[in-house]
């Protein structure tokens, strides 16, 4: 997850728990995943079971408009501090005037309101967004990019305290893609398969229970591209263009960025002909990180690791239709594997 996001989500999470409330809460983004989370943990633990039937509301943007919603949060809570009102899919209300007005000067402060407006963000230059920060807390719930797919599995599963091998996690990233709802369902449903007594996600593990190839994953590309393995290569972009959620170019350009880019760096690296100093050089966490970068010294000089950049960045601007009116992603990425090993 993005240090800001995940800064600005642990934050609002740990202000709950510590039973600090804000009267009013704008979530809104295109990630449900953590709109999801922050309205739950709101409706699962400000009040009591027994207080929820007098005190709590939830309702859909669909249904109620925003006069209706404002009226409710007016009410004070019977026998409880807080009532709690949330309004899910709040995108669907028109007219946000009602609203304003509450906000403006009108809060019931024992009323917490919780306001979820999804696929999307309203413009931060907009009135009711101005009064939300005034008011209480506004959370911006963004989409992870793909690369940065693995770092929320590995934070996910750490909370769960189950380990996952690193070409297990980038298999998964690759396959399930940036739907975190369906991501950690994903996760959820290899960690039930998990022998009690072994909590580590294997690559076959993945392979059975999500049903990705172990042997044809952007993972296993990566390894053909530092080892120059041309055929294994070919193979795995084949096995690309006929099943396309397999692997795609989107996903692994990151991946393949990075490892340039700080081989670039290995190439600087005094004594970089040892393990230690790359590792060292690099600022990985281990001896055996390095051993790719051994490898890629040897079969891809300088001068060649410069130019390999290059053409990453041209195919990315491309894959964004830059200077490219009509070239897939299946054959920008033949293009790029193909400059790369030769």
């Amino acid at each position: 997850m993005p240090a800001k996001l995940d800064a600005i989500f642990q934050r609002v999470i740990a202000d709950l728990k510590a039973k600090k409330y804000a009267p009013f809460y704008l979530l809104m983004g295109e990630e449900s995943y953590f709109i999801d989370k922050i309205s739950d943990f709101i409706a699962n633990n400000v009040l009591e079971p027994e207080m929820r039937d007098f005190n709590q509301t939830i309702c859909f943007g669909s249904d109620v408009s925003c006069a209706q919603v404002v009226d409710m949060a007016k009410r004070y809570p019977m026998m409880a501090e807080h009532q709690v009102i949330i309004v899910k899919e709040a995108q669907n209300v028109r007219s946000l005037e009602p609203l304003e007005k509450y906000l403006s000067g009108q809060l019931v402060k024992s009323t917490i309101l919780v306001w979820c407006h999804k696929n999307g963000s309203i413009d931060g230059k907009k009135k009711i967004v101005k009064l939300a920060n005034a008011a209480g807390v506004v959370f911006d719930s963004v989409k992870l990019r793909d690369y940065q797919l693995p770092i929320f599995i590995q934070e996910y599963l750490d909370a769960k305290k189950v380990t996952i091998d690193p070409k297990a996690k980038q298999m998964v990233a690759d396959a399930v893609g940036a739907d975190l709802n369906r991501l950690t369902s994903e996760l959820d449903k290899v960690m039930i398969s998990l022998p009690e007594n072994g909590m580590m996600i294997t690559p076959d593990i993945v392979e059975k229970e999500i049903g990705i190839s172990k042997d044809f994953n952007a993972f296993e590309l990566r390894n053909a591209i530092v080892q120059k393995n041309i055929f294994k290569a070919n193979q795995i972009i084949k096995y690309f263009d006929n099943n396309p959620k397999a692997g795609s170019l989107y996903s692994f350009l990151p991946m393949l960025f990075s490892y340039f880019r700080d081989l670039m760096i290995a190439h600087y690296i005094p004594g970089n002909n040892s393990e230690d100093a790359l590792a060292a050089g690099l600022g990985l966490k281990s001896r055996w990180g390095a051993k790719d970068y051994m490898i890629g010294l040897r079969a891809y000089s300088a001068r060649k690791t410069m130019d390999i950049l290059g053409k990453v960045r041209e195919i990315d601007a491309k894959s964004k239709g830059l200077d490219n009116p009509s070239t897939g992603s299946g054959d920008l990425m033949k293009e790029l594997i193909f400059f790369i090993l030769h």
